[in-house]
């Protein structure tokens, strides 16, 4: 692949390169929002993937083939607990959908209603980092990833300033399902470059960056009060 990258960012692989004993390789869990045999929103992942790789992190793809409808099973099922053990897993996500009728897939949107905003203790996604994209059957639109990006501030993830529509998809990937040089390309290449500097940035700064006065508070009223039932 790096002869096809002649100029990518070098210093990447030194930043994602593990640099003490208990560290490890950036994590980035990729979602795609169709289950088609030959689904481009898949195909456009597979292509960041490789190029994460590419830049030094360590990634997993999430088929949602066979995940049920929201509420339509318990958390226990078995797509749904590793949707959820992927998302826990994560430090950064890449998030692609087809854009359907204007908006993202049902396929799409329905692996992120299965993730809650609290698990237990654990909030899965808040803090970490998020690249979004989207694939069009005609001319380039902006829907779905304006859309993605309201779901991440949900989701309370840092959403990289970088994103990519690729329009007329079925034009930009070749028979074997890899994408063609063009300008497209080249901006998927962008957004994984950034997500990887951001990721790299934020992950050690966490815990920081989503301490909140108003939690603090809740914790200290809650603690608070267990000591004074304790004394009654």
């Amino acid at each position: 692949m790096s002869d096809h990258l002649p100029n990518l960012d070098a210093s990447l692989f030194v930043a994602a390169k593990p640099s003490n004993v208990g560290e490890h390789k950036p994590r980035i869990l990729l979602l795609y929002g169709s289950t088609r045999e030959r689904s481009f929103s898949r195909l456009l992942v597979e292509e960041a993937a490789r190029l994460l790789e590419h830049l030094g992190a360590e990634t997993r793809i999430f088929n949602p083939s066979g995940l049920p409808l929201p509420d339509d099973a318990p958390g226990d099922h078995p797509k749904v607990q590793e949707l959820r053990d992927l998302v826990l897993w994560s430090e950064g996500q890449v998030w692609c959908s087809p854009e359907r009728h204007g908006a993202m897939s049902a396929v799409f949107k329905a692996q992120i209603d299965w993730i809650p905003l609290e698990l237990g203790a654990v909030r899965p996604t808040q803090g970490k980092t998020l690249a979004v994209m989207q694939v069009c059957g005609g001319s380039q639109s902006f829907n779905v990833v304006n859309q993605l990006r309201v779901l991440g501030r949900w989701m309370r993830m840092f959403t990289i300033p970088n994103q990519s529509s690729v329009p007329k998809a079925y034009m930009e990937f070749d028979e074997a399902g890899r994408m063609k040089p063009s300008p497209f390309y080249d901006r998927v290449v962008d957004v994984m470059e950034e997500l990887v500097k951001f990721t790299v940035l934020l992950r050690r700064q966490q815990a920081h960056l989503v301490d909140r006065y108003s939690e603090r508070k809740e914790s200290a009223e809650q603690l608070m009060a267990r000591v004074n039932q304790r004394s009654i």
